[in-house]
């Protein structure tokens, strides 16, 4: 038996107590959140929200089996939202409809939803009218029996059947008016069930996961009263895509009680904050270092790769990766580092090392920090690496790139340029405040 098929299904229950802290925590680390963004100009901010959008409609097409190339991504968003981009190149007429698709929402959040804009932002998801090299029903609900499968030819599995076409056009009405609606739940809770209730439904022949997530997003956003999504859900959905799709299973062959669900969105709900964080960090970071080296003389070649290191790019800054990412010759690579070493941009990290690596030198003197900082470690969660500790008696987690903590733990990379790198927005924050 479907969930659709008992009595008044839509009258979804939890356990409150079950979630309540979950959902308090969620809650605080979202103020937590738009408190540090307060410390970003707004083109900085911009920049944090295409970043990501861009991952935002990567993950979740990944997670419907479709890869997208990042740059082409980044670069539609860009045009769309007004930045500009030292790396331009075309995008695809799918990336573009995928791209509107997402700016619109995010820009309109607070206006009513309705049919025409669902069957609008289907139809932009496949512009040629196929999906997978089959013609499919764009711009419409669907008309045909929809069953969610897995499995070879023969042996397939039934997964979930959703509700006849006969009653979607129903379905869906009840499902947008409760979308505008004024409710007394919570605008975070109110995400969760907008996601369970709409791919429930399956109202589309494609496209009903990634709808389902943008229509999760848009109370997110109604929540925090902001058109800039500076946090998504879709890649730690991605990320946890197993359970997703387990638990999505479960709750649709239940009886209502959908508090799983939401304990299971909230902590993907929560991870999709600190992996915020680590973005809004390195956009900080790179705003302090340029403060602090706007009076440095520097050559564009220089100038722009320091920009790639900065945005978050994983690879050591070594000769042979900036010859690379400049398409130049070593002996220029290495003249160009040098010359920021002598300028106070660029440490080496392990002097003597046969083959040397340089950090970025993002603070003045990154003992102010480390002095007033105890008990700092490296600790993996999940997958994900954090740099751990207290500053002045007060905890602190921050993401860092995964090859960063393994050079750490290997003896390759000093703690205090790890500090300087990922903590630096600590000290220049307290400066300005």
């Amino acid at each position: 038996m479907y969930i659709y098929e008992r009595e008044n299904w839509t009258a979804f229950r939890w356990e409150s107590n079950k979630i309540a802290l979950l959902l308090d925590e969620v809650a605080r680390d979202q103020g937590k959140l738009y408190g540090r963004l307060s410390g970003l100009g707004f083109d900085s901010q911009l920049r944090a929200v295409a970043e990501n959008l861009t991952r935002d409609i990567i993950f979740s097409s990944e997670i419907e089996g479709i890869r997208l190339n990042p740059d082409e991504v980044r670069s539609s968003i860009a045009r769309r939202l007004g930045i500009d981009q030292a790396k331009t190149i075309t995008s695809t007429r799918y990336v573009d409809g995928v791209v509107a698709v997402m700016v619109d929402a995010m820009e309109h959040y607070d206006q009513p939803l309705t049919k025409e804009k669902l069957c609008a932002w289907q139809s932009a998801f496949f512009p040629t009218g196929f999906s997978g090299g089959v013609q499919i029903e764009v711009g419409q609900y669907r008309t045909h029996e929809e069953h969610i499968v897995s499995g070879y030819l023969g042996r397939e599995r039934v997964h979930y059947i959703a509700p006849s076409p006969a009653c979607v056009e129903h379905e869906m009405e009840q499902f947008i008016e409760w979308f505008n609606s004024d409710k007394n739940i919570s605008p975070i809770l109110c995400s969760a069930i907008a996601h369970l209730w709409f791919v429930s439904i399956h109202p589309f022949e494609d496209g009903n996961g990634r709808l389902s997530r943008i229509l999760g997003d848009i109370f997110l956003a109604r929540g925090d009263q902001s058109r800039y999504r500076f946090y998504n859900v879709s890649a730690e959905i991605n990320r946890d895509k197993k359970h997703y799709y387990e638990i999505l299973e479960r709750t649709q062959h239940g009886n209502g009680d959908i508090t799983e669900w939401i304990t299971w969105y909230l902590n993907r709900l929560l991870n999709a904050i600190h992996e915020a964080n680590a973005v809004v960090n390195t956009v900080l970071n790179k705003s302090f270092f340029w403060l602090h080296a706007a009076s440095i003389p520097m050559t564009e070649r220089q100038t722009k790769t320091l920009n790639i290191f900065l945005d978050g790019y994983e690879a050591k800054i070594t000769s042979k990766n900036w010859a690379n990412l400049n398409n130049c010759s070593t002996d220029t690579a290495n003249r160009d580092i040098q010359d920021l070493v002598t300028k106070g941009v660029l440490r080496e990290d392990l002097p003597g090392a046969k083959r040397p690596s340089y950090s970025i030198i993002f603070a003045g003197n990154v003992n102010d920090i480390t002095l007033l900082l105890t008990d700092v470690n490296i600790v993996e969660q999940d997958g994900l690496f954090y740099i751990t500790g207290n500053y002045q008696d007060l905890p602190i987690k921050e993401r860092i790139l995964k090859l960063d903590a393994e050079r750490y733990l290997k003896g390759d990379l000093p703690l205090k340029h790890l500090i300087d790198k990922y903590l630096t927005f600590i000290l220049n924050t307290n400066r300005s405040s």
